[in-house]
């Protein structure tokens, strides 16, 4: 800041350089928009290679086009996207996409309710899908307060035949449902969990009734979810041990054969000096439990359950907050089933409170989510199915394309499922989205549907769809059949906005933007072969009409011949006509829209203009020396002016600021013509 003296002596002072770089913006982000197995609906999420698209997508899955174009996306030099999921959540079940649940009890009453599901921007976001139902729920009381909180567990799992093994799990400990609590349920799970989320049952805020009797020894300030498994009474103190080889039996109960099992003969065994206190007990009764799986009526799948049972206690041991069994089954049967329940009876599980009115409450091994359905996308006919309302969204509510609103920056969007809508409702969906991009400053790719193969059927398709013939879009012919790896790696024909879309963002790292990405060193890769071999007169039926052909040649495999834009047709003489030019234009603009923000609200005088002229021209200039214009010079290449001609007394008085900056663009050759002609020596006489 100035200095002001007011001392005999040296003062430093420093000068700010007015110097603001102006910083060129990403060229090469892709947007999707399309169904998927599961994720968030109408949410944003960014991903940087297929590892992240499995983790929140599901992957590839068979019916689900968009996520093949994501991997075209990422195998031909994609880096960073950003993929919205929508899904048909308004038709009649069974086509719609639903989201798992289940209802937390407190005994005889709901407690909350549990969905698939993630907290983003602070609220809910439902995840729905048939992956859902795949999730598993424990609740437990072996807390740092058992008389009065609950632990939650939830556990993904992957079922391969008979076996059931766990992908993913999530623990919440020493939780409560009393609101306002710091470890309120709700709060804990719904921010922490990237599984599920929690409701509280609007029936239980007011809920007066008394507990059920076999939950009155739970009781509890607030209630609370009934244990998973088999939780005893509260022992007495002090606790009278169970009789040397006190019997009991068990009951393996369940949904289905071979269901139920029991009652098994056990007993509680213990050596010439009797336990003296239930710790010691303890682990009697899991050796005796353990040692009922050799009974002949428990089948060998299922042996595990009673083989690597496990009994635990909790609790303080004191008058206040006496000690409790809990009985959990071993996980290995194959099949596992979570509603498993085991129940005791005789004389040795009642002095372990196992049993009784009173005593234990049984319940099932783990909680399942149910209801969750993935919903159908193709018909028979391979139609989507999909309303074209739910991708073309609303952008008051930021749903559909238009949740795009929460991304900073992307560059080229693809809806390949667009693909497959009836001819009216693709017109109708592509049509919003070229609006879009060009609020956005971005490229639309426009995918092809399935049945347009030949040459006839390319040319019917764009007369038929003139009215998609803009300067932010690109379309390209034929479709493309890469190897499925869901299908023994078999040709499937899928659209090429995946693989265009990497494409550019290959040709853009390697090259720059203002390279077109076409030619012989545009190879497709992943890609077995073309929906239909062009020839050279083909490709120039298609080209003057502004579709970009993809071809085959020998040696360099399957590259994209073509960098028009849906506005390059001959005949419109468009500003517009390639890719590269209006690729190179929106960079420019939005880069130079971030980068000169600094002058709102600075005086409005020659100053100010000085340091615009300095700044977009440094930014001008490095462009320049990357090759980015025409002209061997900077004056050739482009131009910066800011000052009293293009801002007159009446735009500052206006509060306007006029910055112009023209540049000659590089366009591609893209017709080369090598002109041969014979020559013919004169003899010398």
């Amino acid at each position: 800041m100035p200095v002001r003296p007011t001392y005999p002596g040296v003062y430093i002072e420093e000068i700010p350089s007015g110097v603001r770089t102006i910083t060129g913006v990403a060229t090469s982000t892709a947007a999707f928009v399309g169904a998927f197995q599961r994720g968030l609906l109408n949410e944003a999420v960014q991903i940087f290679g297929m590892a992240d698209f499995q983790r929140g997508f599901g992957g590839l899955a068979r019916d689900y086009e968009t996520g093949y174009a994501i991997q075209q996306f990422f195998l031909n030099g994609g880096a960073e996207a950003w993929v919205v999921r929508v899904a048909d959540t308004m038709s009649a079940a069974p086509n719609n996409a639903f989201v798992a649940n289940v209802t937390l009890r407190d005994g005889p009453s709901n407690l909350a309710h549990m969905f698939a599901g993630r907290r983003i921007r602070g609220g809910p976001a439902l995840d729905p899908g048939g992956w859902g139902n795949l999730l598993r729920v424990e609740i437990d009381y072996a807390t740092s307060a058992p008389a009065t909180l609950f632990n939650l567990t939830i556990q993904e799992v992957r079922v391969d035949g008979d076996r059931t093994s766990v992908v993913n799990a999530e623990t919440f400990r020493n939780l409560t449902m009393e609101p306002g609590a710091a470890n309120n349920a709700l709060d804990v799970v719904n921010q922490g969990s990237a599984l599920v989320q929690l409701t509280r049952d609007a029936a239980l805020i007011a809920q007066t009734a008394a507990p059920a009797p076999a939950m009155a020894a739970l009781a509890a300030p607030f209630p609370r979810p009934a244990p998973t498994g088999t939780l005893s009474g509260p022992l007495a103190i002090p606790f009278a041990a169970p009789a040397n080889a006190s019997a009991f039996n068990i009951t393996l109960g369940g949904p289905a054969a071979p269901f139920p099992i029991g009652p098994i003969a056990g007993t509680i065994q213990h050596g010439p000096a009797a336990p003296t206190s239930d710790a010691e007990v303890r682990p009697l009764i899991e050796q005796a439990i353990r040692r009922a799986a050799t009974d002949a009526a428990v089948p060998d799948a299922l042996k595990p359950l009673l083989a690597q049972a496990s009994v635990e206690m909790i609790g303080a041991g004191v008058a206040a907050n006496p000690h409790r069994f809990i009985v959990r089954l071993g996980r290995g049967a194959r099949p596992f089933a979570p509603p498993t329940t085991v129940s005791f009876a005789g004389a040795g599980a009642t002095a372990a409170m196992l049993t009784g009115p009173a005593g234990a409450v049984v319940g099932p091994q783990q909680l399942t989510l149910s209801g969750g359905r993935d919903g159908q996308v193709l018909n028979a006919a391979g139609a989507l199915v999909i309303p074209p309302a739910m991708y073309q969204g609303v952008a008051a509510s930021r749903t559909g394309l238009f949740a795009l609103e929460d991304v900073d920056i992307f560059n080229v969007l693809c809806i390949p499922e667009v693909a497959a809508m009836t001819p009216n409702n693709l017109l109708a969906v592509y049509t919003v989205a070229e609006a879009y991009v060009t609020d956005r400053r971005a490229m639309l790719i426009v995918d092809i549907p399935a049945n347009v193969r030949t040459l006839d059927q390319m040319q019917t398709w764009i007369n038929d769809n003139a009215a998609l013939r803009d300067r932010n879009a690109a379309v390209y012919f034929p479709r493309t059949l890469v190897p499925d790896p869901l299908n023994d790696n078999r040709p499937r024909s899928i659209g090429v906005s995946g693989a265009i879309a990497g494409l550019y963002a290959r040709t853009d790292t390697q090259r720059g933007v203002w390279k077109a990405p076409a030619g012989v060193d545009a190879r497709l890769r992943n890609v077995g072969s073309l929906d239909y071999l062009l020839t050279d007169q083909e490709n120039g039926a298609l080209n003057p009409v502004g579709v970009n052909c993809l071809r085959s040649f020998p040696i360099y495999s399957n590259i994209c011949w073509g960098a028009r834009t849906l506005d390059g047709a001959d005949a419109l003489a468009s500003d517009w006509k390639y890719i590269p030019v209006r690729r190179l234009t929106l960079f420019l603009e939005e880069s130079l829209f971030r980068g000169t923000k600094w002058v709102v609200f600075e005086p409005n005088d020659e100053p100010l203009w000085a340091q615009i002229r300095l700044n977009v021209g440094a930014f001008m200039q490095d462009l320049f020396r990357k090759g980015a214009f025409q002209g061997s010079t900077p004056r050739e290449a482009y131009f910066v002016r800011c000052d009293r001609e293009t801002t007159t007394q009446t735009d500052i008085d206006n509060g306007i600021v006029n910055i112009e900056v023209g540049f000659a663009p590089l366009k591609p050759a893209e017709f080369v013509i090598v002109k041969i002609q014979q020559i013919h020596h004169a003899t010398e006489l």
